[in-house]
């Protein structure tokens, strides 16, 4: 190749680099056009984000002073809860075919063969009879009408003392007292009205409808009182019961008694319930309700007449729990408050697991180890609770009655069987409570002595697992138990 023609292919590359370069700068330059007009659209959707962030900052800040604005619901009103989500449902799980034995069959009480010895079809012998199927009828006997005994008592004359002689007659153990009813109908007086807590109008129209007794109201009301005062050595017996153990909750609640409020006073074991109805309140009614020989373990709420018991004091935790639930939904941005709430609960949780120390030990040492944990528990709620005492805290109510009642919250600790609440009293006088909202109270002092000594009686019996129909024929008919159905 000569000089020339490589100068002309030089200068022909040249061009083509040159081409090629006008190409690329313009291909940059309109990316850099499109870079701007990015950084363009990302600037003012920042913007529009920062006006949307300021629009919802005011919407919660309405919504908060509208919040603040809104009158509560009455008390009669349900708050509205929400309900967690359903979550999968899963595979349910077939029963072991061995531990599905159904219901139990009754023991029958007659028993009816239907048996077959000819073919229904054919007419033919059949052969190789057995039991095929039991089906069980379960019915009432009709309601038997009630049953008069005339006792037809004759007398004569005696001539060497000159006098009348009558023959014997005992029938203290068919009738109460001086009456004409049986003990039978007593007993399901007593126990309609009490157990069933029928009012008197209703036992009145039941006995009329189902066995033909024509019964007025005044003697079904005679007829209660007269059980009363029939059982009062078993009902002494129950209030001495409740005297002489280590551990008895109280609890109280309104009655009415000829249209003025009072109260129903209630003392309670596991194993026994004893009702006293008295026109106070105050303190005076713990002392009467306990006596002067009672040593035990006192469970109550906080209300103040119950400080009059200088004895052992076990206060129920179960409504100091519900005053600090309280105070959480009163205060829920208050982090300080949610954070004491939570650890109010755990030092109770680790309080009621605590299963006492080791059983070989000695039971000095066994007692004096709950004691040592007691005061544990008491000292670290204190230092919990103490820094808002006295404060203008939120929490400054709860820990003020913690400091008070301080020696009296762990003693179910230091005690094996008291326990942490006073639920037992509390549901106790449930009964009474419905009996007022249906009855309205009693009219008479009278009338109140006999519907609390019907419910001790009744109560102990229901708690103690016997029939408080059969146990009451059984005091009435003087005997010392029936059989128990």
């Amino acid at each position: 190749m000569t000089q020339e023609e490589e100068i002309a292919h030089l200068n022909k590359r040249l061009s083509e680099v040159l081409e090629r370069l006008n190409e690329v700068l313009e291909q940059l330059s309109k990316a850099q056009e499109r870079e701007s007009q990015h950084l363009e659209q990302v600037s003012a959707m920042q913007a529009e984000n920062h006006a949307l962030n300021e629009q919802l900052a005011a919407a919660h800040k309405r919504i908060e002073e509208l919040e603040k604005q809104k009158t509560p619901p009455p008390p009669f009103i349900k708050a509205n809860v929400v309900k967690p989500q359903a979550e999968a449902k899963q595979e349910r799980k077939k029963r072991d075919p061995k531990h599905n034995h159904g219901r139990k069959r009754e023991v029958p009480t007659q028993v009816i063969e239907h048996r077959i010895k000819y073919c229904p079809v054919c007419a033919s012998a059949l052969g190789g009879i057995s039991v095929a199927r039991r089906r069980q009828v379960i019915e009432l006997p009709p309601p038997p009408p009630v049953e008069v005994t005339e006792h037809v008592v004759y007398h004569g004359w005696c001539s060497h003392c000159s006098t009348w002689r009558e023959a014997p007659l005992d029938v203290s153990q068919e009738v109460v007292g001086q009456g004409r009813f049986g003990v039978k109908i007593a007993s399901l007086t007593a126990y309609l009205r009490t157990v069933m807590r029928l009012p008197v109008r209703q036992i009145q129209a039941y006995l009329a409808n189902l066995h033909g007794l024509s019964i007025s109201s005044g003697e079904i009301v005679g007829l209660a009182q007269r059980v009363t005062a029939q059982m009062e050595p078993q009902l002494a017996e129950v209030r001495q019961q409740i005297r002489a153990s280590p551990a008895v909750q109280m609890d109280e609640t309104g009655w009415r008694e000829e249209g003025v409020t009072g109260y129903v006073w209630c003392a309670c074991t596991p194993q026994w319930r004893y009702y006293e109805y008295h026109h106070s309140r105050g303190r005076e009614v713990v002392k009467a309700v306990l006596g002067a020989s009672f040593e035990g373990v006192l469970g109550s709420d906080f209300y103040a007449s119950y400080n009059v018991y200088t004895g052992l004091h076990q206060r129920c935790w179960v409504h100091l729990l519900r005053d600090r639930h309280e105070l959480k939904e009163q205060y829920p941005e208050d982090a300080e408050v949610q954070q004491w709430a939570k650890d109010v609960k755990a030092i109770y949780d680790r309080a009621v697991a605590y299963a006492g120390p080791d059983p070989s030990l000695p039971p000095t040492k066994q007692e004096a180890a709950r004691r040592k944990q007691q005061h544990a528990f008491e000292q670290e709620l204190w230092q919990l609770c103490a820094p808002y005492a006295h404060t203008c805290s939120p929490l400054h109510k709860l820990c003020e009655r913690v400091e008070r009642f301080l020696p009296e919250l762990f003693v179910f600790v230091a005690m094996p069987g008291v326990p942490a609440d006073n639920n037992l009293a509390e549901r106790s006088v449930r009964p009474l409570v419905i009996a007022r909202k249906i009855s309205g109270g009693t009219r008479s002092q009278g009338g109140s002595e006999t519907r609390m000594g019907l419910f001790s009686l009744f109560g102990t019996w229901a708690a103690q697992g016997l029939n408080p129909f059969l146990q009451c024929l059984a005091v009435l008919s003087h005997r010392q138990s029936l059989p128990q159905m």
